[in-house]
């Protein structure tokens, strides 16, 4: 073989010597040949023959070979499977069909579509996977029955039936399989074909928990169990499934069953089988947890997602994280990552999905704006000849029309001078409304801000006052720093028009150092926690103001009137809703007479300009608690 390449590239030397691209192009190709060869037989990696093909479709294009274009494109697929690079694999199955079907070369379009929808099975695209699927049979149909043919019918009915099966689609499915065997049916050497469809079917009717047509389908592939144990992959995972299903009728003997499972996984064990292990294991791990024998069970559940973790087959993860939780109930991080992996995979599915329609949508695109720049060229040379004529008759018509267009901004400027001097009297009663507003704004902010802090500020000093002590006289300094503060915030309100309230820190600080300040003011303890996925930059500076006063007013009235010793602060996410919790263990009051005070008023009015909801309740000597929701 190394001998044939180093002659082939000898003969592309000479190729390209003589410039001639048909020559290059055809020896280029044959080195490919023989790239491919060593490929199947592990003898080189895929990134040589992936770059020469790269090489080989920009001459192919130039050539305008469409046959060789289909071919190179084709070869290209093939590498980028094997670099498992999914939608590059797609995108050049997809150009290679329709290389292929421009001319009419059925066989290698059928094929280049079956890959298509082998690689959508394989992406869990399994919508995408029935229709490209379809598509392939009508044009297998159109062909004579070789075994081949034949061979591509009962694989694209059998992908279409399992397809089904992930759907839930289990009657479908089952109508497919047997489609599927009617043509392994007519082939020479079926018995593994017919042996496939069959425990697939078996398998369905378990889920459709029609018990015993499934057992008759085992029961029919075990009277040749000598033929059956030929093959020990496929004879562990019948048989474990078989075990699975004796174990759900419920009137077999615990001790018949077990010695299938053991002889299942052994056999799986000893060929080192991934998918067999991992098949029993989760039959064999339902089984003794349904026997409540946990410790059996919770070694093959770790088994089957240990390996399936390893070789990314997600659905034997989520079965068997389904199954550590129903076995350990107590912890809650197994049903955690079903759902997270779940909802990941659900993700994947619908972007894979829509990644294939737009590879087909943009390649087909791209064909049409290729045709449509043809036929563009030629319309051009016609459209120069008619251009002097046109351009003469478009200078009599602009020359027209700029004399009608002067008239009509003259016209335009008349009806614009009066709009703007009905806009400028509709502007000054927004002034008007806007001074209003803020006055009120203003109020609040003095209110809830800071004469709440001076509240505190003054209460502290009260008490320091008699005492001469140098705790004492060192708490004094800090109220007077702290009345420094309450100046600086004074002057912060006057300006607030025109400042960003939360520019230069992260809002989750701002909040905490409020609360860890009024705490230590008013001598209660506090927790604050933020769940969820808050993206507090994206919150407006409006409603972060307001949350902000909300807060400062509700510790204040908790220190005045509720005398509580613990307040609990917390935001959590719901459906794109801010929830503010705020509960303190104090008094308690009647909610009813409460709403007339000016600072539940004040925290009304907040909540209404942000379309929020306020919810208070209270229970005597139990403490209350403040629910605002908050939409973003």
């Amino acid at each position: 073989m190394d001998y044939r390449i180093k002659s082939v590239k000898r003969a592309i030397h000479f190729a390209n010597i003589s410039k001639r691209d048909t020559s290059i192009l055809k020896t280029k190709r044959l080195l490919a040949t023989l790239y491919l060869n060593k490929i199947s037989r592990n003898e080189m990696g895929v990134d040589s023959l992936y770059t020469l093909n790269h090489q080989n479709l920009k001459l192919a294009k130039k050539l305008k070979d469409t046959v060789a274009l289909g071919y190179i494109s084709n070869v290209l697929a093939y590498c980028s499977r094997k670099k498992f690079y999914a939608d590059s694999a797609y995108f050049y199955y997809y150009n290679t069909s329709k290389y292929f079907e421009s001319q009419n070369m059925l066989d290698q379009q059928a094929d280049a579509i079956y890959y298509m929808a082998d690689i959508q099975f394989e992406e869990r695209d399994y919508v995408g996977c029935e229709n490209t699927a379809a598509r392939a049979i009508k044009l297998y149909e159109e062909m004579p029955q070789t075994e081949t043919t034949l061979d591509n019918l009962w694989g694209l009915y059998n992908l279409i039936a399992i397809s089904a099966d992930e759907l839930k689609l289990f009657d479908q499915a089952i109508e497919y399989h047997y489609k599927a065997l009617s043509f392994s049916d007519k082939m020479e050497d079926n018995y593994l074909y017919t042996l496939y469809s069959n425990s697939n079917i078996a398998l369905i009717y378990k889920e459709l928990k029609q018990y015993d047509k499934a057992l008759k389908i085992y029961q029919d592939l075990f009277e040749n169990k000598s033929l059956l144990m030929e093959e020990p992959n496929n004879y562990a995972l019948i048989l474990g499934d078989y075990a699975h299903l004796k174990h759900l009728m419920g009137n077999y003997p615990d001790s018949e069953i077990k010695s299938m499972l053991h002889e299942a996984y052994k056999i799986s064990d000893s060929i080192n089988s991934k998918s067999g292990i991992m098949s029993v294991a989760l039959n064999a791990s339902e089984y003794y947890l349904d026997k409540n024998e946990l410790d059996s069970a919770k070694y093959f559940s770790a088994i089957a997602y240990n390996l399936g973790k390893k070789s990314s087959t997600h659905d034997v993860v989520l079965n068997a994280l389904k199954l550590k939780s129903k076995i350990d109930t107590t912890d809650t991080s197994y049903l955690n990552e079903y759902v997270k992996l779940s909802d990941s995979l659900v993700n994947k599915e619908r972007a894979i999905r829509n990644k294939f329609a737009r590879i087909e949508l943009e390649t087909d695109q791209l064909e049409l704006k290729n045709q449509q720049i043809t036929r563009e060229r030629m319309w051009l040379l016609i459209l120069s000849a008619g251009l002097l004529i046109t351009l003469v008759l478009l200078y009599i018509i602009i020359s027209q029309r700029a004399k009608n267009k002067e008239l009509k901004l003259v016209q335009q400027q008349q009806e614009a001078n009066e709009e703007i001097y009905n806009l400028m009297l509709s502007q000054q009663d927004k002034i008007d409304e806007a001074r209003s507003i803020e006055k009120k704004r203003i109020s609040e902010e003095l209110h809830d801000g800071i004469l709440g802090r001076l509240f505190g500020t003054r209460l502290s000093l009260d008490s320091l006052n008699l005492s001469t002590s140098e705790e004492a006289i060192k708490s004094r300094e800090g109220y007077i720093v702290e009345l420094k503060n309450i100046e600086q915030e004074i002057r912060k309100v006057s300006h607030e028009l025109n400042t960003e309230f939360v520019s230069g820190s992260g809002y989750e600080d701002i909040i905490a150092t409020l609360i860890e300040t009024q705490s230590d003011a008013y001598g209660f303890k506090s927790d604050i926690s933020i769940e969820g996925d808050i993206v507090w930059e994206d919150v407006p500076n409006k409603t972060k103001i307001h949350i902000y006063r909300i807060i400062q007013e509700s510790l204040q009235n908790i220190y005045k009137h509720a005398h509580a010793t613990h307040v609990e602060i917390s935001f959590k996410l719901k459906n794109n809703v801010i929830c503010l919790f705020i509960t303190d263990n104090g008094s308690g009051f009647d909610v009813n007479k409460a709403k007339k005070g000016i600072g539940i008023k004040n925290m009304n009015s907040r909540v209404k300009e942000i379309q929020g909801d306020l919810e208070i309740t209270s229970e005597k000597d139990v403490g209350t608690s403040i629910l605002i929701k908050i939409p973003i």
